[in-house]
């Protein structure tokens, strides 16, 4: 009975691992949602032309960039605290903006989705010998 029990257990544990998928996506990616870094790109294409903030504060910080999914800009304050943005001013950049501007640029900028620049020249096929 008790070799039932733990097959059974791992078994139930082997499933709910396959199940538990994760994909990551970052900035500069497709699909990502959050806080970007406009910096010196061009002004981009804003959902409103005025920011939102959701708490008001006596003196609030300076206002972030967000790409958001969908909706969630229509229904800010049921979302903000996701992104850590109720008491900040927020402009949420056009997903067309973010995907056919942006993600370019920062790729452009910052090499393509899983380029690590940190390993560039550090003797990883180029010709280092580290004996």
């Amino acid at each position: 009975m008790i070799k039932y029990a733990v097959a059974l257990i791992g078994a139930l544990a082997c499933g709910a691992a396959q199940a538990d998928v994760g994909v990551s996506v970052s900035v500069g990616q497709p699909g990502f949602y959050g806080q970007i870094n406009v910096g010196n790109m061009p002004a981009p294409q804003l959902v409103y032309p005025q920011a939102v903030i959701v708490q008001r504060v006596a003196a609030p910080p300076p206002p972030v960039y967000l790409h958001v999914p969908p909706g969630h800009e229509k229904h800010w304050s049921q979302h903000c605290a996701q992104y850590h943005a109720c008491g900040r001013p927020v402009y949420f950049v056009q997903d067309n903006w973010y995907n056919s501007v942006y993600v370019p640029d920062y790729q452009r900028r910052h090499g393509p989705p899983g380029h690590d620049r940190h390993d560039e020249g550090h003797g990883h096929g180029h010709g280092h010998d580290h004996h």
